[in-house]
């Protein structure tokens, strides 16, 4: 077998992998003698068919998977020859389109290397830790939207109208034309007007509606809605007021706390304050992430692979214009060119995903399965009902789970590096963190 170096242009790579017709013919022989005690044939015992006879009846067959191992074989010595990590799968093609047994065989393979990363010292890195502690005002406020969501309705005085935010108890029977139609009637239905849980414009229109009267709502279905006779089709619904009720927060008391699970009130307070701590944490945390990885873009600059870097700027302009056009839910739109701007963007992304690829394989970051496993949980929560199905898909789909695992490795490593920066706290406002989170998501 010969290699042959063909292009070496800055992170380009090409070679011709030669293999000769007396290699790749020894090792059929090789392998057709290793099935040979195994092989059974008509006119022959167990073990006994001659040599000549198996390469004819099972040598083509033979000789692919043969050529498939040896080109296999010689790129993987070439990349553990070499050190060269190819950014994307190399392009592999045989040379010649009248190839026959006896031939040599000659490929040609060609890939981009992914580059060398420079040394960074992680311990030279100053980062900036905003803390935000829960005050009063903050427990309060959160106290204030759990009576919210626990509040109760009492009856409004007789021959009130209802408002929006009020919760009317109906009856109603849906039709298409004259026809009451399957899974549209109710009886004693509690609505919260304004809350769009039912069809839009329905809740509108028993606004300002009484106790004891009766109404007539006519709706237009959604294209999009779940029951296909009913995509896009206008009905009315014959609706009885039978009462109208005025929303009454909850009492911020130890009744209250015991709804939530705490024992009493201060107990609620505490893990109220836990919980809102957590949250600043957690956006401090993504402010911080952005300034490491800033530092990083600054301090580092190596070559980029370009097919990485066109690949990711495809992605980026692909998204940001379904952002735009939420309508379309499909992927059958004509090419989206990628702006000046997603490539900047595209550069920036490629190459500190390198850099944190490099410096987690060296300080040998890894993603456990425990960890893949919360991720796979915490994703297929999205889809209830289907979740042994989308556990299944994961299983199957080596892409879905290296989509999942990038972000947690990502942000092991980001954790790797802050451990070994040098992290200095400063305590802020809530509105203060607001205002940095709000900063980084219009950047």
């Amino acid at each position: 077998m010969q290699v042959t170096e063909t292009l070496n242009d800055g992170l380009k790579r090409g070679y011709t992998i030669t293999v000769s017709a007396a290699e790749l013919d020894e090792k059929v022989n090789e392998k057709l003698a290793e099935a040979q005690p195994q092989v059974e044939m008509k006119g022959f015992r167990k073990g006994k068919v001659p040599m000549p006879l198996l390469k004819k009846q099972f040598g083509q067959r033979v000789m692919g998977e043969v050529m498939q191992e040896t080109i296999d074989g010689a790129m993987n010595a070439h990349f553990e020859e070499t050190g060269d990590r190819p950014a994307l799968q190399p392009e592999v093609k045989m040379v010649g389109e009248d190839w026959k047994e006896g031939d040599d065989v000659v490929v040609e393979m060609t890939y981009e290397a992914l580059p060398e990363i420079p040394e960074l010292e992680l311990k030279g890195i100053a980062l900036e830790k905003l803390v935000v502690k829960a005050g009063d005002g903050e427990i309060d406020e959160a106290l204030e939207k759990l009576a919210e969501s626990a509040q109760n309705f009492q009856d409004r005085r007789k021959g009130s109208k209802a408002k929006e935010g009020d919760q009317v108890v109906i009856d109603f029977v849906g039709k298409l034309g004259d026809e009451p139609f399957e899974g549209g009637a109710a009886e004693d239905y509690p609505l919260v007007l304004g809350s769009q849980s039912f069809i839009p414009g329905f809740e509108e229109q028993l606004i300002g509606a009484k106790a004891g009267e009766e109404a007539t709502v006519t709706v237009t279905f959604p294209e999009d809605y779940g029951a296909e006779k009913l995509k896009g089709q206008e009905a009315t619904f014959d609706v009885t007021v039978k009462a109208v009720k005025a929303p009454k927060p909850a009492e911020i008391d130890d009744e209250l706390a015991k709804q939530f699970g705490a024992d009493d009130l201060a107990a609620l307070k505490k893990t109220v304050a836990e919980r809102l701590e957590a949250e600043f944490a957690g956006a401090a945390r993504a402010v911080m992430k952005r300034q490491l990885l800033d530092v990083l873009d600054e301090k580092v600059s190596f070559d980029l692979p370009p097919s990485l870097v066109e690949a990711e700027a495809k992605q980026i302009a692909h998204q940001l214009w379904h952002e735009e056009h939420p309508e379309v839910q499909g992927h059958d739109h004509g090419e989206i060119e990628p702006t000046e701007e997603h490539q900047t963007l595209a550069e920036r992304r490629v190459k500190l995903g390198l850099l944190l690829a490099e410096i987690g394989r060296k300080a040998e970051v890894t993603v456990s399965d425990n960890e893949m496993t919360q991720a796979v949980m915490a994703q297929a929560r999205q889809y209830p009902g289907q979740e042994q199905q989308f556990f299944e898909f994961v299983r199957q789909n080596p892409q879905m789970q290296q989509q999942l695992r990038a972000p947690i490795f990502e942000d092991k490593v980001v954790d790797y590096i802050a451990e070994l920066a040098e992290v200095s706290e400063k305590e802020v406002s809530k509105d203060e963190l607001q205002e940095a989170v709000e900063k980084l998501e219009e950047e």
